[in-house]
């Protein structure tokens, strides 16, 4: 059973467990890596519109507005607000990464 909901961006991120000197186990979520944006499977593009916000934007595009870190992981951007801060950005949007057809799946 996951700890965290399917469309998490942690979903299949390994859960590890770290032993306190006093005997407590933490658990928590291993690294995860960001991946490479080109080596996501692209399905599509969306043109940026004024007023758009990341969680609209993926409701959209993905009919989900939690799934707005794929919109991130797809297009190398470190800050995500500017995704959407040009009116006309083309965005991809892309598969997570391990789904077929991404490279090196």
């Amino acid at each position: 059973m996951s700890i965290v909901e399917p469309n998490s961006r942690y979903a299949q991120t390994p859960v590890k467990t770290f032993t306190l000197p006093d005997g407590r186990e933490v658990n928590h979520f291993a690294r995860r890596f960001l991946p490479q944006p080109d080596a996501l499977a692209e399905f599509g593009r969306y043109v940026v519109h004024g007023g758009d916000r990341l969680d609209t934007v993926a409701a959209r595009a993905f009919g989900d507005p939690e799934l707005f870190w794929r919109l991130v992981d797809g297009n190398r951007e470190l800050l995500p607000r500017k995704l959407v801060a040009a009116v006309g950005r083309q965005l991809r949007l892309t598969l997570p990464a391990g789904f077929p057809g991404a490279f090196g799946a």
